[in-house]
């Protein structure tokens, strides 16, 4: 999770993610992390938007909330449809 905090704090000021940075960073904060895993922090963010990652990463509960209700919509219309042709064949059995 250091790791994490670390690189959005270096892309918050500007700075570049690379391992010479996060480990300052790391090391001004007094954690001790593996050589290893700051590689493959710098190594799996090489080439990615953070910035674009957080925006999209905040819309898309909200999208899929929008997508839920719609789905739940469609099967409360199907439902009552469904009830509906019940009733009207019942009737004609003691009709």
């Amino acid at each position: 999770m250091e790791l994490i905090h670390c690189a959005l704090l270096l892309n918050k000021a500007g700075k570049e993610i690379n391992e010479g940075n996060v480990k300052k960073v790391l090391e001004a904060a007094g954690i001790k992390e593996d050589d290893a895993r700051i590689k493959a922090l710098v190594t799996a963010l090489d080439g990615v938007n953070i910035e674009e990652v957080i925006k999209e990463a905040s819309v898309m509960p909200i999208a899929q909330v929008q997508v839920q209700r719609e789905v739940i919509k469609e099967e409360k219309k199907e439902e009552k449809v469904s009830d509906e042709s019940a009733s009207v064949g019942l009737g004609s059995l003691f009709g």
